[in-house]
C-alpha cells in the first residue's frame, strides 16, 4: 500500500521530514487496524492532488514504535499535520477527505 506520493517514514528519518516540510500530513497507522485501511486511499488521494504543496506520509506504529511513543499515539488511525516543523493539527480515528482537505488549508 504505498503510491509514489506518500513517504513511508521510520524512526530515523521522521524528524528530518518534520524539520524540511513546510506543510505535512503524517498518517499514524498499522496494517491490522481495519479504519486504517479505510482511510488509506483517501491519505492517497491527497497525496497526489496536493503534490509539490503538501508532504504526505504514513508511519506504521508496529514499525516505529519509538515515534508512536514520542508522539503518544494511543489510537491510530491518528493524523498530525505540521506546518514549518511545528504541530498545528492532530485528528484521531476515521476523518474524511474533506475535513483532511479543510485543515491542510
Amino acid at each position: 500500500m504505498s503510491s509514489q506520493h506518500v513517504l513511508q517514514l521510520t524512526d530515523a528519518s521522521f524528524q528530518q521530514t518534520v524539520a524540511s516540510s513546510s506543510l505535512l500530513l503524517v498518517d499514524f497507522w498499522a496494517p491490522w487496524c481495519g479504519p486504517c485501511k479505510m482511510i488509506g486511499p483517501v491519505i492517497e488521494e491527497i497525496a497526489e492532488e496536493l503534490a509539490g504543496k503538501v508532504t504526505v506520509a504514513k508511519v506504521n506504529v508496529d514499525d516505529c514504535p519509538a515515534i508512536a511513543a514520542e508522539h503518544r499515539i494511543s489510537a491510530i488511525p491518528t493524523i498530525m499535520i505540521f506546518r514549518n516543523g511545528e504541530l498545528v493539527d492532530r485528528t484521531t480515528g476515521l476523518a474524511s477527505k474533506a475535513a483532511l482537505l479543510e485543515k491542510l488549508k
